[in-house]
């Protein structure tokens, strides 16, 4: 059964789109319209977020992945939030309808692919890119971080302030009626994961962060990026070790066997030269 459309509701807990909708001559019939849409939809969106989260899941330096259809609400107020800048790219007359919103709104499916080690990210690049259309990708990153890699790939970068770590794929997807449809997977390690997860409540918990807790959490995205290159520094020694320790063990391979060889070249000697004393 699909959810109610309640206007008051929506406005209760998005207290700023009224103004906005006003400013942008935005109809709540159209917003209705979308969002009764949306609804008749979201059971496909889920099979299909389904399938590209066990897909990803399949491959072998992915941790774990997490997934989710954006709620109906929330995609009111995006509609509403990126009517202007919508506007600002197509001109005045743009407006959002059930005929625009499935490509316009890149993150009705929203996938999260989540792993252990930095450079671990290439192979997961190169999975993304063999097994769906990608028509987008961007880096997001701080400000001195080292994106030699992404500009060699020719990969958009976006630095952030707030310090946000991920890269995200925007993937079309043709699974309703022909119609083209976007979900967005975000690729990310386990430390960016957690503190993407407090920025994200702490963002949405308050219109504008405390200054104490802006600087606090610059902080933490430090000792997240220490923290990643200390993993890698981990994982490539942990590499070297078991190379040196695998090379160790063929020289005393080799070495036995040539013992080996000697004690049998010696036993022969010994036979020839007792079989010639007997005769």
């Amino acid at each position: 059964m699909n959810e109610g459309f309640n206007k008051q509701e929506i406005i209760k807990k998005y207290p700023f789109i009224e103004e906005e909708i006003k400013k942008e001559n935005i109809e709540w019939n159209n917003l209705e319209k979308i969002y009764y849409d949306f609804n008749n939809y979201k059971e496909l969106y889920k099979v299909q977020a389904d399938f590209i989260a066990n897909t990803l899941r399949s491959h072998k330096k992915i941790h774990s992945v997490k997934s989710r259809i954006k709620n109906s609400e929330g995609l009111v107020e995006k509609i509403v939030r990126k009517t202007r800048d919508r506007k600002g790219k197509y001109g005045d007359d743009f407006y959002f309808n059930i005929e625009n919103y499935k490509v316009e709104i890149t993150d009705l499916i929203g996938i999260r692919a989540i792993h252990i080690f930095k450079q671990d990210w290439e192979d997961i690049h190169e999975f993304i890119l063999n097994t769906w259309k990608v028509i987008e990708i961007t880096a997001n990153v701080r400000d001195g971080d080292d994106t030699k890699r992404f500009e060699e790939l020719d990969i958009a970068i976006k630095s952030r302030k707030s310090g946000y770590r991920s890269v995200h794929y925007l993937v079309e997807l043709n699974f309703i009626q022909s119609e083209p449809t976007i979900a967005e997977i975000q690729v990310r390690t386990i430390f960016e994961e957690g503190y993407g997860e407090i920025d994200h409540q702490l963002s949405y918990s308050n219109t504008k962060i405390p200054d104490i807790l802006k600087s606090n959490l610059l902080l933490f995205n430090r000792l997240v990026g220490s923290a990643d290159e200390m993993a890698s520094l981990i994982n490539m020694l942990n590499k070297n070790l078991m190379e040196l320790d695998n090379g160790y063990k063929g020289i005393v391979e080799e070495k036995e066997e040539y013992i080996k060889s000697l004690e049998e070249k010696i036993k022969r000697l010994e036979e020839n030269i007792e079989h010639k004393s007997k005769n």
